[in-house]
């Protein structure tokens, strides 16, 4: 969030091509002016009235991490087919904490998500899970590596099949340590973000 395209081609020409943003617009400015080979990760909430704008703007769009309602997945196929895209990768967001703050499914609504965009958005492909888990409880990475085998289980896939996006500069060793394949490090590697 908030990082100059200088920055981020800095980082570019040491040899990284996943990036991600939080915030919708500098998603659209920052694809727009950096090479089209960059793998975006969309990772804040996407407002489902701007789901075409995204498909349409942000080709290199690699995985939307924050799908959390049928609404959302429904506007995403919608994007898709007029866009003429034939495949969208993304990740359930999953509530793990309870906090009111945190955007997610609960645990609860999760399989009858994975079934409503199995059977109602085909050119979505459930690539994995995704929480942002409260400060330092540990237990959010253990339950969203749970629910992955949960998933996993309820589709036929191996558990690996799925990604687990979870995990940020203050805690993704233990992230990782508990199955972490995606961290958000944004912080450790262009340091605190201007607000």
């Amino acid at each position: 969030k908030t990082k100059p395209v200088e920055d981020l081609s800095a980082l570019y020409q040491s040899g990284q091509r996943h990036f991600g943003e939080n915030y919708f617009q500098e998603l659209v400015e920052k694809a727009e002016q950096l090479p089209k080979d960059i793998k975006w990760h969309f990772i804040g909430h996407l407002q489902s009235s701007k789901a075409s704008k995204l498909i349409r703007d942000v080709p290199n769009l690699f995985v939307l991490e924050t799908v959390d309602s049928e609404k959302l997945a429904s506007k995403l196929q919608n994007a898709c087919e007029s866009n003429g895209r034939e495949e969208l990768n993304i990740f359930i967001q999953v509530d793990t904490s309870g906090e009111d703050t945190k955007s997610g499914v609960s645990e609860e609504e999760l399989l009858p998500l994975v079934d409503f965009i199995r059977s109602q958005c085909p050119r979505l492909r459930i690539a994995g899970l995704m929480t942002i888990g409260a400060p330092n409880d540990f237990t959010c990475f253990d339950k969203l590596a749970n629910q992955r085998k949960v998933v996993a289980n309820h589709l036929l896939i191996a558990e690996e099949a799925l990604e687990l996006s979870m995990g940020m500069s203050g805690d993704f060793e233990e992230a990782i340590a508990r199955g972490a394949t995606s961290v958000r490090v944004g912080s450790t590697i262009f340091g605190e973000r201007i607000i």
